[in-house]
């Protein structure tokens, strides 16, 4: 399932220009926004998900006016000069903005689960509830400047690209330092043997690692890096191996177009299974299915 950010806001004297320039890549959504403001323009945003606010442009003289709570204590700047901001989820930041004619900027919102699972490491809920807000920072600022250009190009490059971009932004952010070499922990047999068969039991539907991990009252650290130390893959890779396994079953059977197969083994569309079982087996379904029937 694609990642959709959860936004609320309030807002008065905006006016869009050209429309919204979105990507999505894994786990993040980027935003690219044009906006022309009205003399008072302004209100308030909350979302469900971390994001980080970076200016890429600002017309007009005026100073932004930031609170943190419709009746707090205001904090005034000219974001120019401090263009980048990370938003916690549930952070609600109330801005009024006179005297700004236009604005640009990229929000990019990202999925904490989505993320950690794929640095195979914990976020730290203490930088992820702390707001940064007005800060300055040229290497992320001439990320943000790649990822947006990314955004509005009409022919957009590989999607690990603006994934790659996107990804070094919030590790920057985040200060996720590299973890010194040593040697991984394996599971301890059964509980080897109780991750898999949950998995294998319920492959077919999204399956959070921190699920499995609390099987075990692991942290899903522990547990992503001890489980691949016991089989050599991911616990999501396990998971569509397993939900292959299960496809060549139905395929065998031959009761099933290749795309109900698709859509009852989890996964997003014909097009996506193709995709993994080619990149798993070498071939797609249809040759596979082929030689196995004929």
């Amino acid at each position: 399932m694609t990642f959709q950010p959860r936004m609320q806001n309030k807002i008065e004297g905006f006016s869009v220009v050209g429309g919204l320039n979105r990507r999505h890549w894994n786990g993040i959504v980027a935003d690219v926004w044009d906006v022309e403001c009205a003399p008072r323009a302004g209100g308030y945003y909350v979302g469900r998900d971390p994001r980080l606010f970076i200016l890429l442009d600002k017309r007009g003289p005026g100073a932004s006016r930031t609170r943190v709570a419709p009746g707090g204590e205001e904090t005034v700047g000219d974001w120019a000069s401090r263009p980048i901001s990370f938003i916690p989820a549930d952070f609600e930041l109330w801005a009024d903005l006179p005297d700004h004619r236009f604005l640009r900027h990229l929000d990019l919102h990202f999925d904490v689960e989505t993320i950690s699972r794929r640095l195979a490491e914990d976020l730290d809920p203490e930088r992820l509830g702390t707001p940064q807000l007005f800060f300055a920072d040229t290497r992320l600022l001439s990320l943000a400047q790649l990822i947006a250009a990314e955004c509005t190009n009409p022919q957009p490059l590989h999607d690990l690209y603006g994934d790659g971009l996107s990804l070094a932004l919030i590790i920057d952010v985040m200060k996720l330092a590299k973890a010194p070499g040593r040697k991984r922990s394996k599971l301890a047999a059964w509980q080897l043997r109780r991750a898999t068969d949950f998995i294998e039991e319920n492959c077919l539907r999204s399956i959070r690692l921190e699920e499995v991990a609390g099987l075990m009252g692991l942290s899903q650290s522990h547990f992503s890096h001890a489980f691949k130390a016991s089989t050599g893959v991911a616990p999501h890779q396990w998971q569509v191996n397993a939900r292959l396994r299960h496809a060549k079953q139905l395929i065998l059977k031959g009761e099933q177009s290749l795309t109900e197969i698709a859509a009852e083994t989890g996964f997003a569309d014909q097009a996506h299974f193709t995709r993994v079982f080619r990149k798993n087996f070498g071939t797609t379904p249809a040759h596979w299915q082929k030689a196995n029937l004929a």
